[in-house]
């Protein structure tokens, strides 16, 4: 598949309409890089870890510059396009030139799809139309709640009626994906039910819920917690079982993020696969491997059959790929090994956590794994079992390989 990836910027909360009260950009600070595989290995701080991750753009990017990007990277793909997507840190639906960018992509005459909208910046329902001429053929289209006014009050929508029926009218016709943050006590609830069963009226093809984040331990890592203060956040298990509780009741696809995706058993179906787990090699080799806590469970289950005893150490972040260096720095050095994987995205730089693991006096080799493990639900949602088994199995097969290979 040859792919277009079309960037028109935007600042989260200043190129939406403003932030969603839920919003995770809402308080986020300036804060120095964190590190990141992208960085040179002895410079800490390179785009990703420092701009991206903050989403610091300037505002959004004027159509003639993302014309004039959209041919450079034509010029470089070998091979038909099959695939738009527009993307960017504002919403698409706020974009000044929506109109004049979606017929610009509708020339290329690729299939295009919208990654995520709220809706917010529609004021019209015939731009559903409009969309649909123009070969719009998917969008994931953020909707708290079918009731208008939860909309208005906590996405700051002035317009929630038309944005429904925005919703509505491109579900009819194309492929829409639903997501929902859920704030416990606003919008799950007999108001969730009400809302899946009125996505799954109106055509939508799946939901992805998200449990809403709130604290540090959580992933919220720009010093931006609380983002409600006072508001309650589900338990892991409990979202869980929201997740499952929500697809007994539809026939459209559901899954969750964090946890979990109830048609496929994921993440980390090899957990509960012994037949596919004898596909994966034995470990021979020792090295502390650390994770968060949603992750480090299913972890250990994995490497412990393999022969991979007490190889996984778990920090106090739910998310690996949000670890950084203070959640490293609270481990205790006596208890590492003298090999330390860390998760392949965590916003670490290798020297800096070298220093940080070697401080007992005890030199430490610190060593990146593998990007992915598993496929959380917002990634599995476009996924077979078999594919994100597929994955499973090439990421562990590479993380055990890092541990026979370094492991001490």
């Amino acid at each position: 598949m040859v792919q277009l990836t079309v960037d028109i910027g935007g600042r989260p909360g200043v190129d939406c309409r403003g932030f969603c009260t839920y919003c995770y950009f809402k308080h986020a600070q300036d804060l120095p890089a964190f590190g990141c595989k992208y960085c040179l290995p002895f410079t800490k701080g390179c785009d990703y870890c420092l701009r991206s991750v903050q989403e610091k753009y300037s505002g959004f990017i004027p159509l003639r510059d993302v014309a004039e990007k959209i041919l450079g990277d034509l010029q470089m793909l070998t091979g038909d396009l099959t695939r738009i997507t527009i993307s960017g840190g504002g919403d698409p639906s706020c974009y000044p030139d929506f109109t004049d960018l979606i017929e610009l992509l509708s020339s290329l005459e690729a299939p295009l799809h919208i990654g995520y909208t709220s809706g917010k910046g529609f004021d019209n329902p015939d731009i559903a139309d409009f969309l649909i001429e123009n070969g719009l053929q998917e969008i994931s289209f953020t909707v708290f709640a079918h009731d208008p006014e939860l909309r208005r009050l906590f996405m700051k929508d002035p317009t929630p009626e038309i944005s429904l029926e925005i919703l509505k009218r491109l579900a009819q016709n194309i492929e829409v994906y639903a997501a929902l943050v859920i704030l416990p006590g606003v919008n799950d609830g007999p108001v969730l039910v009400d809302t899946i069963r009125w996505l799954e009226s109106i055509g939508v093809k799946g939901a992805i819920l998200m449990r809403f984040a709130n604290t540090y331990e959580q992933g919220l890592i720009l010093e931006n917690a609380p983002v409600i203060p006072g508001q309650r956040i589900h338990t892991t298990d409990e979202f869980s079982e929201l997740v499952r509780q929500m697809r007994s009741i539809t026939r459209m696809r559901i899954s969750g993020t964090p946890l979990f995706d109830p048609d496929l058993g994921s993440p980390f179906i090899l957990a509960h696969e012994p037949d596919h787990l004898r596909l994966l090699p034995m470990i021979t080799g020792h090295a502390g491997v650390i994770t968060g806590t949603i992750a480090g469970p299913f972890l250990n289950k994995v490497l412990s059959a393999r022969g991979g005893e007490n190889l996984v150490i778990t920090v106090e972040k739910e998310i690996a790929d949000l670890i950084t260096i203070e959640d490293i720095k609270n481990l205790d050095l006596s208890a590492l090994p003298e090999t330390i994987i860390i998760p392949g995205r965590s916003f670490i730089h290798l020297s800096e956590a070298e220093q940080v693991l070697s401080a007992d006096g005890r030199q430490r080799m610190v060593i990146r794994g593998p990007d992915m493990l598993t496929a959380d639900g917002e990634t599995s949602m476009g996924m077979t079992r078999d594919e994100v088994l597929a994955l499973e199995l090439e990421g562990f097969r590479t993380l055990i390989t890092l541990i026979n290979q370094w492991g001490r």
